[in-house]
């Protein structure tokens, strides 16, 4: 296998995180309802929106399609991880927003581990020199950041109202 399909297996691992994230924060905003943290999480929905469909850009560019059975198993992901996170299992609301709210940043710590890495080895492949990499590194950092006040309301509402 040469670098460029190496990086396009990686890439797609990646998209299928993408996807399962893209998932995520949609189901954390509909959660969010119009409670104090909606407008957080709906530009969240919007930015990770735009960085996976940078993602499929960039795969594109490379000519390195996606393996459908990743991309729909990011999907799955997702969804699976409504059911793991949802008020059913945990019976309280600010409870679950806490939990969905970790996945999610770990998710975009995945996100900004591969803009690191490509940030690293750009010099290995021409195709990457016309991406605004950096930018993305700072947008995953500027995420982060957003979803640990989202995060860290929510653990207070959780702890502050639990018996």
């Amino acid at each position: 296998m040469d670098s460029t399909d190496v990086l396009g297996t990686y890439l797609n691992d990646h998209l299928g995180g993408a996807n399962a994230g893209v998932e995520m924060a949609r189901q954390l905003h509909k959660r969010a309802g119009t409670g104090p943290d909606a407008p957080a999480l709906a530009q969240l929905v919007i930015d990770i929106e735009q960085d996976r469909d940078d993602l499929r850009s960039l795969i594109e560019q490379l000519q390195q399609d996606g393996h459908p059975a990743k991309k729909a198993a990011g999907w799955i992901a997702g969804k699976a991880h409504q059911v793991a996170v949802g008020e059913l299992l945990t019976r309280d609301s600010d409870l679950s927003m806490l939990l969905g709210t970790e996945s999610l940043a770990l998710g975009i710590e995945g996100k900004s581990a591969l803009w690191q890495a490509l940030l690293a080895t750009t010099s290995l492949h021409t195709q990457l020199a016309g991406i605004d990499i950096a930018r993305l590194a700072e947008r995953a950092r500027d995420q982060r950041e957003r979803i640990e006040k989202v995060r860290l309301g929510a653990a207070h509402r959780a702890f502050s109202t639990s018996s």
